[in-house]
């Protein structure tokens, strides 16, 4: 059976509490380990998904900021 990395991140982390959540995402931006850039890139695209037109501009310009 075949499942897609979008798809196990999900069901690994959808019964985690928000703390559990906070502490994987503080964890894989302290490490700056590569490895868990897909990790985050899901919970970037579930974001996205689940935003306002208003909260992704909000978005988009707090990571223009961060990239100058």
């Amino acid at each position: 059976m075949d499942i897609s990395i979008r798809e196990h991140i999900i069901n690994n982390f959808k019964d985690d509490s928000s703390e559990d959540i906070k502490e994987a995402i503080f964890e894989s931006v302290d490490s700056g380990d590569e490895v868990t850039l897909p990790g985050l890139g899901v919970f970037m695209c579930l974001l996205w998904e689940n935003s306002s037109n208003l909260e992704k501009d909000d978005i988009v310009k707090k990571i223009k900021e961060a990239l100058n």
